[in-house]
């Protein structure tokens, strides 16, 4: 259901505590006390949350209190793993898990005025956090510091008024804009939210078509931030949403009729004179999938179906083949097909950028309970590493390599100049040849990653001695391009990017 990657080499993933016995059992003398068990003092012993190494496929469980079902999160400046809110006792509770390969859930009980069950955390340029939304909640809060809690939420009448009877509003988009407003998207409506002054300060275009967020579900993301020709100003912030639902899927899904998931790709820049959407299809609709940004800046659209919505047993026709969407061509040519999967992945699927290039795949599960056989489509277990086109086999040994050594330990600073080296195995390359991005790690979840940020960033100096180049490129300007925390930058030459490295912006 919930999964996201730490700087430490490893990638945490977690569920719904509810769901019954999962294949991974805690210590004996580390269970959880069940709080919802008929018989007071009931212990569940089962790991609802494991820490995963992705290099060696090494698992080590962890022990989460409170229910998780259907919660969000974000990393904070240091790179620890905020989460917040889920169900029943969980909805109010705010966890942190920190990188270490012995550390575990700590969890602060009561910290929201309101549940946030279904809610979306982004984090500020300041360092702090806001939660929109979740079922029956409409207004958002700030995470409090440890020791604080909300005695009052925010409420926000836009978010009432983009719920109808199937919802079709939970787990709203949210963007951070560099004017440091947030870009929020719910249903088919969207606006510029003002946090500081809690008021809307601009209303967008409807998308029209269907619906788009949760059970509708569509992907979205911001499109990589361009600093290249924007020195002096801020870049064009674009927001891109793919797919969803017919408003009606839902509905017709308790009556066992799967709607096709809807077709359409649509960008908008928030920030233009005139905002309006610009829309094309996709290659075949779809509904549930996961939109990942790729060390090159194009974006991989994967997992969903093709038919229904999300929910136990609410879609059909799952779809096995990935789409790359290259944002900077034109359109018409924008998207291409990948290799396909043997392996279904709909609702509560999860997928995550690793710092090699590669992309982590899992999850799946449309059961009410965990069923791993005897059904259509069985609880998945199993893990994929997908390889996008730029790591084929005639292509991987021709990647740029950042020396790590030169990496300056004490990370980026905003505004300033920040070099390092690379090396290249075979060909040489010039400047023109040679992008470098950094991108913040989301946490992702029911196909939304929260937080997901790329930027390009200009290059200012670049010198050649042999096979290896230093380069340098001018850090963002401030934190509301780049909010504070550990980024993953890489070198991209000639469409072939590097292994990343962690770097921290401070």
């Amino acid at each position: 259901m919930h999964m996201a990657v730490m700087r430490h080499g490893r990638a945490v993933m977690f569920d719904t505590s509810t769901t019954g016995r999962s294949l991974m059992r805690l210590p004996q003398d580390n269970c959880r006390t069940d709080p919802r068990a008929k018989e007071e003092g009931t212990m569940d012993c089962w790991a609802h949350s494991v820490e995963f190494d992705y290099n060696t496929g090494g698992l080590r469980p962890l022990k989460i209190l409170t229910d998780t079902w259907c919660s969000s999160g974000a990393f904070d400046a240091d790179g620890n793993l905020v989460q917040t809110g889920g169900y029943f006792e969980g909805d109010k509770v705010v966890r942190v898990l920190s990188p270490c390969e012995t550390c575990d859930w700590l969890e602060r009980p009561n910290s929201f005025a309101e549940g946030r069950w279904y809610a979306t955390q982004q984090v500020l340029p300041d360092g702090r956090f806001i939660v929109f939304g979740g079922r029956r909640a409409f207004g958002y809060e700030f995470v409090p510091a440890p020791g604080r809690m909300n005695d009052k939420a925010n409420y926000m009448p836009f978010l009432r008024q983009t719920t109808d009877d199937a919802e079709n509003n939970l787990y709203p988009f949210v963007n951070l804009l560099p004017s440091g407003n947030l870009f929020l998207f719910a249903n088919d409506r969207s606006v510029i939210f003002d946090y500081k002054a809690g008021k809307i300060v601009r209303e967008l275009p409807k998308l029209p078509g269907g619906s788009r967020n949760y059970p509708a579900s569509a992907m979205s993301a911001l499109l990589p931030l361009d600093l290249r020709n924007a020195t002096a100003g801020d870049p064009d912030p674009v927001v891109i949403i793919c797919g969803g639902a017919l408003k009606t899927a839902f509905r017709s899904g308790e009556n066992n009729t799967f709607k096709p998931a809807l077709r359409d790709c649509a960008r908008i820049n928030p920030a233009a004179p005139d905002p309006r959407w610009e829309t094309e299809d996709m290659p075949i609709g779809r509904v549930m999938g996961n939109m990942l940004i790729l060390p090159t800046g194009d974006l991989l659209l994967l997992n969903g179906a093709a038919k229904g919505c999300s929910g136990w047993g609410f879609a059909r026709q799952p779809i096995l083949t990935p789409i790359l969407y290259s944002p900077r061509k034109e359109q018409g040519s924008r998207f291409r097909p990948l290799a396909s999967s043997t392996i279904s992945r709909m609702y509560h699927s999860t997928s995550a950028v690793l710092p090699d290039g590669s992309v982590l795949v899992a999850g799946g599960n449309t059961n009410a309970a965990y069923n791993f056989s005897g059904v259509d489509f069985p609880t998945e277990v199993r893990v994929e590493r997908f390889s996008p086109p730029y790591l084929s086999k005639d292509r991987v040994g021709s990647r740029p390599r950042i020396d790590a050594a030169s990496v300056p330990a004490d990370g980026m600073r905003y505004g300033s100049p920040f070099t390092f080296r690379f090396s290249m195995p075979s060909e040489p390359v010039g400047q023109p040849d040679v992008m470098v991005t950094m991108y913040a790690q989301p946490f992702t979840t029911h196909g939304y990653s929260m937080n997901q940020r790329m930027l390009i960033l200009p290059v200012t100096t670049f010198a050649e001695e042999g096979r290896s180049y230093t380069v340098t490129v001018d850090a963002p300007r401030k934190p509301e391009l780049a909010p504070r925390g550990y980024y993953l930058v890489s070198v991209v030459a000639k469409g072939l990017p590097s292994v990343s490295a962690w770097v921290k912006i401070l």
